[in-house]
C-alpha cells in the first residue's frame, strides 16, 4: 500500500459540516495523509480546519454564489455533473465517501475505485415519499420534483457500476446497496472516539438525546413519551424541528440545550442515566459514543444501532415507532439500571474504536490494490 500512497485520491459529497461522515473520512486521510480530497462543495469556516484547506479539491459549484452552495438540494440537476467533473487521471486509487453523489466519478480505466457508502442516496430510494413531504407547496412541486428523482435513480444506479468495490458503515447499509445497486458489500463500521470517554463519572439523572433535530431522527418520539413519564429528558441538538419539539413539549422536566461543543457532548453523555436513541440510522455514531461512557442505550430495533446495542447488555430497544412503545422501553430500562455494567458496555464500544477501523479498512484497501 506504501508504494501508491501517492496516488491515492478521496472524493466526498460535500464538505460543509463536521458530522459523522466527515469523521470517518479524517480516520481514512490519517493513512494517506497526501492524498487530495475532492469535495462538491466546500466551506472552510463550516470545517473549521478539520482539513487542510490545501488538500481539498472543490468541484466548479464552488463558483455558484454562496447563498446555493449552502442549500445543495437546490442544485441537485447539478450534482451529477459536478462529481463527473473531477480530473482524476493521475490516480491509481480513488477511495469515495459517498452518500449521494461522490461514488459517481470517472476513474481512469485501470484506477481501482472504492467507496465507502454510508447508504444509497436517500432522497432517491427509501427515503423518496419523505423528501417530497405532504405540504400545499410540496404538492403543487410534486411532479418536477419526481421527475427529478426518477433521473436521480437512473443516474445513481448507473454510478454504483463504476465502482469496483463497496465498502457498507452497517449491515443495514450493505442490505440497501445489495437491493438498490445490485452488489455485495463488506462491512467495516465508522470509528468512534471512545477513548475521549470517561466511563464512571457521577450520574446526575436525567436521560439525553444528542441529535441534529430533523423529522427522520424522530425525537418527537421521546418528547411525547416524556410528556407523560414525567421524567428528566435532556436534547442537545439543533435543527429545523427544533421549534416543532418545543411546542409539543409539556413537561418542565425537558430541557432543549441547542447545538453543543463536542466537550460540552462529552460531559452530557458522562453525567446521563442512560441515552436515548428513537430513530433509524445507518450505525448512530452518538448511541456508541454513549456506551463509551459505560451508560446503557434505549434504542428503535431498526438500522445500524441494533448492530451495536447488545440487548440487555447495553440497553433495550423498542419496536414500534410511537410513543407508548418507547415508554415500555423505558420502563424495561429503568427496572433492570442496576444491572448494566458500565465496564461491560465500554468494552462494547471499544470494537468500534478508531484503530479497529484504521486496521480494517487498511487490510481492505491492501487486499484489493
Amino acid at each position: 500500500m506504501e508504494s501508491c500512497r501517492q496516488h491515492v485520491a478521496f472524493v466526498h459529497d460535500y464538505l460543509l459540516h463536521h458530522g459523522g461522515a466527515e469523521r470517518v473520512l479524517g480516520h481514512m486521510q490519517t493513512m494517506f495523509p497526501e492524498a487530495p480530497i475532492h469535495a462538491l462543495l466546500y466551506d472552510e469556516k463550516a470545517m473549521g480546519g478539520v482539513f487542510n484547506k490545501e488538500h481539498v479539491v472543490p468541484s466548479f459549484l464552488q463558483s455558484l454564489p454562496r447563498m446555493l452552495q449552502r442549500r445543495p438540494k437546490y442544485l441537485a440537476p447539478l450534482l451529477p455533473l459536478a462529481a463527473e467533473s473531477f480530473d482524476l487521471r493521475d490516480f491509481s486509487v480513488v477511495i469515495s465517501s459517498s452518500s449521494a453523489f461522490a461514488k459517481g466519478v470517472i476513474t481512469r480505466a485501470h484506477a481501482t475505485h472504492i467507496c465507502y457508502c454510508h447508504t444509497p442516496m436517500r432522497y432517491a430510494w427509501d427515503f423518496t415519499h419523505e423528501y417530497r413531504g405532504d405540504t400545499r407547496e410540496k404538492r403543487i412541486l410534486s411532479l418536477p420534483v419526481r421527475m427529478l428523482q426518477h433521473y436521480l435513480r437512473v443516474w445513481d444506479r448507473a454510478a454504483a457500476d463504476r465502482v469496483h468495490y463497496f465498502i457498507a458503515n452497517s449491515q443495514t447499509v450493505a442490505e440497501r446497496i445489495k437491493k438498490y445497486y445490485r452488489r455485495d458489500a463488506a462491512v467495516i463500521y465508522p470509528p468512534v472516539d471512545v477513548e475521549v470517554f470517561r466511563p464512571g463519572q457521577p450520574d446526575d439523572g436525567y436521560f439525553l438525546i444528542v441529535s441534529r433535530l430533523a423529522p427522520y431522527k424522530r425525537v418527537d418520539l421521546a418528547v411525547r413519551a416524556f410528556n407523560k413519564l414525567q421524567l428528566p429528558l435532556v436534547v442537545a441538538g439543533d435543527g429545523p424541528e427544533k421549534n416543532n419539539l418545543e411546542r409539543m413539549n409539556e413537561s418542565a422536566k425537558t430541557v432543549f440545550l441547542g447545538a453543543v461543543s463536542e466537550e460540552r457532548k462529552k460531559e452530557l453523555m458522562e453525567r446521563s442515566t442512560a441515552f436515548i436513541f428513537p430513530g433509524e440510522d445507518d450505525f448512530g455514531i452518538t448511541a456508541v459514543e454513549a456506551m463509551a461512557a459505560g451508560k446503557p442505550v434505549l434504542a428503535l430495533r431498526k438500522g445500524g444501532v441494533a448492530e451495536s446495542v447488545v440487548e440487555g447488555v447495553c440497553g433495550e430497544f423498542f419496536d414500534d415507532s410511537v410513543p407508548e412503545a418507547l415508554a415500555d422501553g423505558m420502563r424495561r430500562l429503568r427496572e433492570r439500571l442496576g444491572d448494566y455494567d458500565g465496564k461491560v458496555i465500554r468494552r462494547r464500544a471499544e470494537e468500534f474504536g478508531g484503530d479497529v477501523f484504521k486496521k480494517k479498512f487498511s487490510d481492505f484497501v491492501a487486499s484489493v490494490t
